[in-house]
């Protein structure tokens, strides 16, 4: 590994006109195709297996085209100060804005509130629902204009007027400050770091190229892969941070080598030996777990993890490539301005901040390791009141109209009215279809927890009805979980009394059905996932502890990141200081999408920072000097790699959609704790304690794991040989015989 690679550092910076042109090439053509490829569509959620989905699926057979995913718009109007929505200036008003509603080139129908009794008991609410001939994602900008002219023209009569629903979505997706902003910390980052723009730079430059092709594909695709712009927006987030990272950590080893005396070829080429080794196996674990999320069997979260997955690969051929090829065309630019002036690089044996911190460790590293452990299992503890729901207008901002209307909506008709449920009831050959629906209608109407059951509406054939049922509880309340697990529960008495089945779906329904199957996924999850990285690991690092060591301080910095996901989204302590208004049950998918990428990038860290004291224990050190010396050669570019990684990640939390600020937070909060807790913290002390046993493999596994040179030992001899080479070519050659 580490051959083949130093060979293609090398040929990269011997061609680097040759490779700039590739990679601009390859920019160039997918760019094009991301410009004729048709827009991004936001598709349909669905979880093949669920209860709710195969309801849903009932429906679209037995009403073609009745369940059509259109847009809609559901436009509430309030009347004010204690006046009723009825009064006759009032009726006039709305009337008027539903005939302009429904007037739109794109809209299928727009409800008359009065005519469908949508009317609060109390008269001083109505609401109309406004549906459309396509989805949220085809709204022309013509029809998202009028309906906002109509909405203000409503509201010039003294009504209160708000609007939430599908077509009221902005969409997210890339693009905005949050990027920006990451990209400029992580600028200051790399400046501090290495003391050079162009070192600086470097890495950023590439990051955006290789972020560039990414986005471009993944536009140039969407529409052939159903990619929507949240795929768009995790990929941009992934690529952006590890290609700074692997960049960072290729111009790092570079500048090493540099100040051992190489020549800029041959310090490119061991770079990309020995740091592109760790990039590769690094970049293979963060795949791994990317791609592992297709084992949880949703759709979206698939494509989700492949997009991303393929940035990062693009990342990787990035850092083993184009970044040798510039450094090919600046040689000298990235090292410091000290080394530029005097002509001579320094050299890196001296004691740093990173040999201070692991003697440190090294002296107490017991109480380093009990101190670490008791703090994020104390993070961890609120991980116990999870609970999982997905986020919709109710955790936006009172800012939004969308939350307005959530809220106008749930005290004029009850909390429940923002997430009925909706029953699908299978009376095929049964001879008394009605009787049966009647007799199930009257028996959930009865249920405890249930306000009110909207009459039946029956298909074609007769055979199948479809009625909505409104808890007296808000959708994410835990309540409202107990009544659909109660609802469901009936159902064996209810098919022997009236032989028709019934199922519940709708958007309640189908949230409480995603959090029950991703935490029957989770462990399985965790299973294919960990043990696929502790088998690399083991490749890797031809040890049995280290790869378990690595996987059970991800588990304590991932259960901590939840832990203080739950803190503030759920709880509400600093929820405003991250612009959180309303506090709520955690994203379903949040759990397991943050296990999947967490621990593809923290097994980076891993790589990084354990393959330089593994390089050092190889070549002769003792344990304890092994420690030492990785963190004399490492500690400052994780420390930097972690920073650039957290401002990316948290560079998101300023996003308004709700999904985008939960996962920005948790993977920033996960890199915090990960890399200044658990791999610079724990394991140091874990290795100061495991000694010589830290490297331990079984004779019987050692003849079986291929032997992958990722500390570079073919290149040590290699150098050895060259420079005997210059003293005495017969003693060289003799050398070379006897290795062989």
């Amino acid at each position: 590994m580490a051959t083949f690679l130093y060979r293609v550092g090398r040929l990269a910076f011997r061609r680097r006109w040759y490779v700039a042109l590739v990679w601009a090439a390859v920019l160039a053509a997918v760019g094009l195709g991301a410009l004729k490829a048709p827009g991004a569509v936001d598709e349909e959620f669905s979880m093949p297996g669920i209860e709710s989905q195969k309801a849903f699926d009932l429906m679209e057979e037995r009403f073609p085209g009745a369940t059509a995913d259109g847009a809609t718009a559901r436009v509430v109007f309030v009347a004010p100060g204690g006046e009723k929505v009825t009064a006759t200036e009032h009726k006039k008003a709305v009337e008027a804005a539903v005939a302009e509603l429904g007037d739109g080139a794109q809209v299928a129908s727009a409800v008359d509130p009065f005519q469908a009794r949508a009317v609060s008991e109390d008269g001083t609410t109505a609401y109309s629902t406004v549906t459309y001939k396509v989805g949220a994602g085809e709204l022309s900008d013509a029809s998202k204009t009028h309906l906002g002219e109509a909405l203000a023209q409503t509201r010039d009569s003294g009504l209160t007027v708000e609007a939430g629903g599908s077509a009221m979505d902005e969409g997210g997706g890339p693009g905005g400050m949050a990027e920006v902003i990451g990209v400029a910390i992580a600028a200051v980052v790399l400046l501090v770091t290495f003391g050079s723009l162009a070192a600086a730079g470097l890495p950023l430059l590439t990051a955006v190229i290789g972020v560039g092709v990414s986005m471009a594909a993944i536009l140039a695709l969407s529409a052939a892969l159903g990619l929507s712009t949240t795929t768009g927006t995790l990929a941009m987030m992934l690529g952006l941070a590890v290609g700074i990272d692997y960049a960072l950590f290729v111009v790092s080893r570079y500048r090493e080598e540099r100040a051992k005396g190489r020549t800029p070829q041959e310090a490119t080429g061991l770079a990309v030996g020995t740091a592109g080794s760790a990039v590769v196996f690094a970049g293979l674990t963060v795949v791994i777990a990317l791609a592992g999320l297709s084992v949880v069997g949703i759709p979206m979260l698939t494509k989700m993890g492949l997009a991303a997955a393929g940035a990062v690969v693009v990342a990787v051929l990035i850092a083993l490539t184009l970044v040798p090829a510039f450094l090919g065309f600046w040689p000298n630019a990235v090292l410091s301005r000290r080394a530029r002036k005097s002509g001579r690089v320094e050299g890196t044996g001296h004691d740093n901040g990173g040999t201070r911190w692991a003697r440190f460790v090294l002296r107490r590293p017991l109480p380093v390791l009990l101190l670490g452990v008791v703090g994020l299992g104390a993070l961890a503890l609120p991980m116990t009141d999870l609970q999982l729901g997905m986020p919709g207008d109710e955790a936006k901002s009172t800012s939004t109209t969308e939350r307005r209307a959530y809220d106008a909506l749930a005290e004029a008709f009850g909390p429940g009215f923002n997430g009925p449920l909706t029953v699908v009831v299978d009376a095929k050959g049964d001879e008394d279809a009605k009787g049966a629906v009647s007799s199930i209608s009257e028996e959930i109407g009865g249920t405890k927890g249930v306000v009110s059951v909207s009459p039946a509406r029956f298909n074609d054939a007769d055979d199948t009805a479809v009625f909505s049922v409104v808890p007296s509880t808000a959708p994410t309340d835990e309540k409202t979980k107990d009544l659909v697990t109660t609802i469901r529960g009936e159902r064996a008495g209810v098919e022997a009394e009236t032989g028709a089945t019934f199922e519940v779906t709708g958007t309640t329904a189908m949230n409480i059905d995603i959090a029950g199957k991703v935490q029957g996924a989770l462990v399985p999850y965790l299973i294919v996932v960990v043990g696929l990285a502790i088998v690399l690991l083991l490749v890797v690092f031809r040890s049995l502890l280290v790869p378990l060591k690595a996987a059970l301080g991800f588990l304590l910095s991932v259960l901590a990141s939840l832990g203080a996901v739950v803190v503030v989204f759920q709880q509400g302590h600093g929820a405003e200081l991250l612009g959180v208004e309303q506090t709520g049950p955690i994203m379903s998918l949040m759990p397991i999408f943050l296990v999947g990428i967490v621990f593809g990038l923290a097994m980076d860290y891993e790589v990084f920072l354990v393959s330089r004291m593994r390089e050092a224990y190889v070549h002769g050190e003792s344990a304890q000097q092994a420690v030492t010396s990785g963190f004399r050669h490492s500690a400052r570019v994780v420390v930097a790699a972690a920073l650039i990684m957290i401002a990316v990640f948290a560079g998101f939390i300023g996003e308004s959609d709700s999904m985008i600020k939960m996962i920005g937070f948790g993977l920033a909060t996960a890199v915090l704790l990960d890399a200044f807790v658990v791999r610079m913290a724990i394991v140091p002390a874990v290795l100061a304690l495991l000694g010589d046993k830290a490297w331990w493999l079984p004779k019987w596994l050692d003849r079986v794991l291929p032997r992958v040179d990722v500390e570079g030992e073919a290149l040590s001899r290699r150098a050895e040989t060259e420079v005997e080479a210059e003293r005495d070519p017969a003693a060289a050659a003799d050398l070379e015989v006897a290795r062989t």
